[in-house]
């Protein structure tokens, strides 16, 4: 029970600190000048997969080789990844030509560098898919609300067994009731009372009761 309890717990709160991270990062600049993008094409497959999330980085300049991210980042434009196979500089400006891996020909304009993003120096596969559905109201009430119930129940389950033990021991506790043999009650009042003592580990000593059977 312990070991399913940590286990939720510590998915809830990989969960939950992803989303929450990535949420704030995309609306409110937390890891600037840094940002997390999700990757919805296969355009760079097998280097970077559809669902995957990148984080991208600024620079100054770039060279063939480099994956950058470019373009409008707006609600109905999404910026491209690719990598960069040649450049250029005219007048003092840097223009990139950029080709997805998995593509066949170069993409039909360059991009001058004032549009470039960033470029991508880490990545993780498929995480994308969970933080797209998490940015919808249902994705988000979803992914944190089932794993809290779980947690919540098991927990009530926990505190109703700690309740049972703790009742335990204190019926454990209790002073047990201790019949007194009957080859006792055969004995003078004095030594009755000294067995009896014995029995419930009092210390002897002479009360001063005449030596008389009853």
């Amino acid at each position: 029970m312990k070991s399913i309890n940590f286990i939720l717990n510590t998915l809830l709160a990989i969960v939950v600190v992803g989303v929450v991270t990535f949420l704030l990062a995309s609306r409110f600049g937390i890891l600037n000048p840094l940002e997390i993008k999700i990757v919805r094409s296969g355009s760079m497959e097998p280097a970077i997969h559809t669902g995957s999330i990148v984080l991208i980085k600024p620079a100054t300049t770039y060279n063939v080789g480099d994956v950058i991210t470019f373009g409008k980042d707006t609600r109905t434009s999404v910026p491209t990844t690719h990598r960069i196979v040649s450049t250029r500089t005219e007048n003092g400006t840097a223009y990139f030509n950029t080709k997805g891996d998995a593509n066949e020909d170069v993409d039909g304009a360059e991009t001058p560098l004032n549009k470039v993003i960033g470029q991508v120096i880490f990545t993780v596969p498929y995480v994308g898919y969970i933080l797209a559905f998490a940015k919808t109201s249902f994705g988000f009430a979803l992914l944190i609300g089932i794993p809290a119930a779980l947690i919540i129940c098991y927990e009530i389950i926990s505190i109703v067994g700690e309740i049972k033990v703790i009742f335990g021991r204190k019926r454990k506790e209790e002073v047990k009731i201790v019949e007194v043999p009957k080859q006792i009650l055969r004995l003078s009042r004095q030594d009755r009372a000294r067995r009896v003592m014995k029995v419930f580990s009092v210390p002897q000593f002479d009360i001063g009761v005449p030596a008389k059977l009853v």
